[in-house]
């Protein structure tokens, strides 16, 4: 009786992982650029120990490799607004200094004149981050260069300011960051740039992608975990009610 409860409570334990994954996913339904991750797998874990070879635990290999799924794009009309096509990143700052990556196109350029994500974090030119000149219009082309144009004389033609940091990740494994953040799950290129692949990357000024998460399915996979967690409480409960009574069996008159 003690194996199964403390299978079944391992099990619940590894479980945690999983049900916190797509807790995130389901609150992340409606965030700009959000990407569902492959986080988790089970496997068996032999406990090494005297005795028999029978020790072995179920456990969670924690992996949280982004998918670049696209998203729904939805069309705002704002020019700062970027859509990233295809398995397209960009190249951001992190708060540490790292070179971080995302999905998310909502830019917009800070009191001090620098173009940064609605969230606060420094976007990445090819040559660092990107100043924008005070009063300009500025304009983002699919493959990634702004331009900054006179508001007060439109004859005036567009000056290029610099070429956001996109690279293709179709052959880079990414992964999520305690920040939120993406980056290569190759050790050499954490927190720092990569090469890019073989595809172009390329973005869509005036809108927005959407996350890719499925509701439905996140509910779903929710509603079977939660039963797989109550047959496992269930299932310790009555591994400690057979244990008592085998208990009182054994006591004397």
């Amino acid at each position: 009786m003690d194996r199964l409860a403390f299978t079944s409570l391992a099990a619940v334990q590894s479980q945690a992982e999983i049900r916190a994954q797509i807790t995130n996913a389901l609150a992340n339904v409606s965030t700009v650029g959000f990407k569902e991750s492959y986080e988790v797998a089970t496997e068996t874990v032999k406990i090494e120990a005297a005795g028999y070879e029978t020790r072995f635990q179920p456990t969670v290999h924690k992996r949280d490799v982004i998918s670049l799924e696209p998203g729904t794009i939805s069309m705002t009309g704002n020019p700062l607004d970027i859509a990233l096509l295809d398995k397209t990143v960009l190249g951001i700052q992190a708060e540490n200094g790292d070179i971080g990556f995302t999905r998310r196109g909502d830019l917009r350029v800070s009191a001090s004149g620098v173009i940064e994500t609605s969230v606060g974090h420094l976007v990445m030119g090819e040559a660092g981050p990107i100043t924008a000149p005070q009063g300009q219009l500025i304009s983002i082309s699919p493959d990634g260069t702004l331009y900054a144009k006179s508001t007060i004389d439109p004859e005036t033609p567009a000056v290029e300011i610099g070429q956001l940091m996109l690279r293709d990740a179709s052959q880079t494994t990414l992964i999520r960051r305690e920040d939120g953040l993406f980056e290569p799950l190759d050790i050499d290129f954490r927190g720092r740039d990569f090469p890019t692949g073989p595809l172009v990357a390329s973005v869509q000024s005036g809108g927005l992608e959407g996350s890719n998460v499925n509701p439905i399915e996140a509910m779903v996979k929710m509603m079977d975990f939660s039963r797989s967690f109550e047959a496992q409480i269930k299932m310790i409960t009555e591994a400690k009610s057979i244990d008592e009574t085998g208990s009182s069996m054994m006591r004397l008159p």
